[in-house]
């Protein structure tokens, strides 16, 4: 099935409204998480802390981005603002819920005066984890848990799967601990984002979008190899709050031909090679040559080579990495932008963005969008229930088509 994402206020709509209507069946603003729109002064209960309390449900939350980022909070917190982090994360101590897993918090010393979110959790009694070691040692009776994962990345994020390193947890290493730790006789409901991929399809990273999405699909295996033993209670939903970016097969340069295997010669995401590239080019006042020799070993975009390599760059193509790698190097801030540099750019790296994009389009994809589109989005599901969510129908009849099965009030 397919379905529509707007939310009360917008047609590009973001991730604590898109989430809200999925966990609840209720739309409001963009910004707002489980609270009613325009007031912000009634909160509405979730799916999973309905399971939890009227089905003894056990419940988890994961996530590659940060815990209290607003598609994880928004199935256990209520807040007039996304932006509350410090309270998010007091939120989620207070929840009860079995499991959680993800990225750092945000604020996680709040306001300074009071404890840190992982005090506040270890309060409340959860285990709180930041090791991997530590983590792959918890087994079934645990207690409820917290794990923050111990290699962390732009924004205290999961890495992308582009840039894990050998033997680091990808996703599917945190659904398989928590099916291990949620094991309950009453069932138990577990929500898992690959947050990344919005994160790679706001910085027009087709290839850190691409492996991070495998990355998904692994994760998802973890649950259909779980379901072959429970093939009567269990049900597997995959969906995404919101499309971003816009990004489609297909671009005016390739016209009908597409190179997806192209995006294979990418090695690393667009943020690591801000992080381990492009900021030392800046202190080093290396030339655009020595920067491109990175690009070809990263990248595989080429200054030249055969006339039939498909990676080699055309001189539009290079004067276009060469403005961006100028403007890269200047003490121009996106602040001061024009519009036509926003336009290209973003907020991102114009260096970095730029060898994306035109990886990208040797490809045949292109993007639209730095920001959310008012796409609608793929519903998949399998097991017990799965032919309740076919059709196209709006975000919110997720949450109804849930709460029918499982019988909640």
């Amino acid at each position: 099935g397919s379905v529509t994402t707007y939310d009360s206020t917008s047609f590009c709509p973001d991730s604590a409204s898109t989430a809200t209507s999925i966990a609840t069946g209720h739309k409001t603003e963009s910004g707002v998480i489980n609270m009613c729109p325009w007031t912000r002064d009634v909160p509405y209960e979730t799916i999973a802390e309905k399971l939890h309390a009227q089905k003894g449900y056990k419940v988890g939350v994961v996530s590659t981005v940060n815990i209290d980022h607003a598609t994880p909070a928004a199935f256990y917190a209520h807040q007039k603002t996304r932006k509350n982090y410090y309270e998010i994360g007091v939120e989620l101590a207070n929840s009860g819920f079995e499991y959680f897993a993800g990225g750092e918090f945000q604020k996680v010393k709040g306001d300074g005066t009071g404890p840190d979110n992982h005090e506040v959790a270890a309060q409340a009694g959860y285990n709180v984890v930041t090791t991997q070691a530590d983590a792959a040692a918890l087994t079934a009776g645990a207690g409820k848990t917290l794990i923050i994962a111990e290699d962390l990345a732009d924004g205290k994020a999961m890495n992308y799967a582009l840039d894990a390193q050998p033997g680091e947890w990808q996703l599917t290493d945190y659904v398989k601990k928590g099916i291990e730790l949620l094991e309950n006789r009453k069932g138990f409901f577990l929500m898992t984002e690959s947050g990344k991929i919005d994160w790679a399809c706001h910085a027009n990273d087709a290839g850190a979008t691409v492996t991070d999405t495998l990355a998904l699909a692994d994760a998802v295996q973890v649950a259909i190899d779980f379901a072959k033993e429970h093939a009567d209670e269990t049900l597997i939903l995959v969906t995404g709050d919101h499309e971003t970016g816009g990004l489609t097969i297909g671009f005016a340069g390739t016209d009908y031909d597409t190179y997806l295997d192209s995006l294979a010669n990418q090695t690393i995401s667009y943020a690591q090679f801000d992080e381990q590239y492009v900021a030392a080019y800046k202190e080093n006042g290396t030339s655009f040559e020595d920067a491109m020799k990175d690009v070809e070993k990263l990248f595989g975009l080429k200054l030249s080579g055969e006339e039939t390599d498909r990676l080699v760059l055309t001189d539009y193509e290079v004067q276009r990495l060469r403005t961006a790698f100028d403007l890269a190097m200047s003490d121009t801030s996106s602040d001061d932008y024009t519009q036509e540099q926003y336009v290209l750019y973003g907020t991102y790296n114009p260096f970095s963005v730029t060898v994306t994009h035109i990886l990208n389009n040797k490809s045949g994809v292109d993007f639209t969008s730095y920001s959310h589109t008012g796409l609608p989005v793929a519903v998949f599901a399998d097991g017990n229930g799965a032919d309740a969510f076919t059709g196209y129908y709006d975000n919110t009849e997720i949450y109804q088509k849930m709460a029918s099965l499982v019988g909640v009030q």
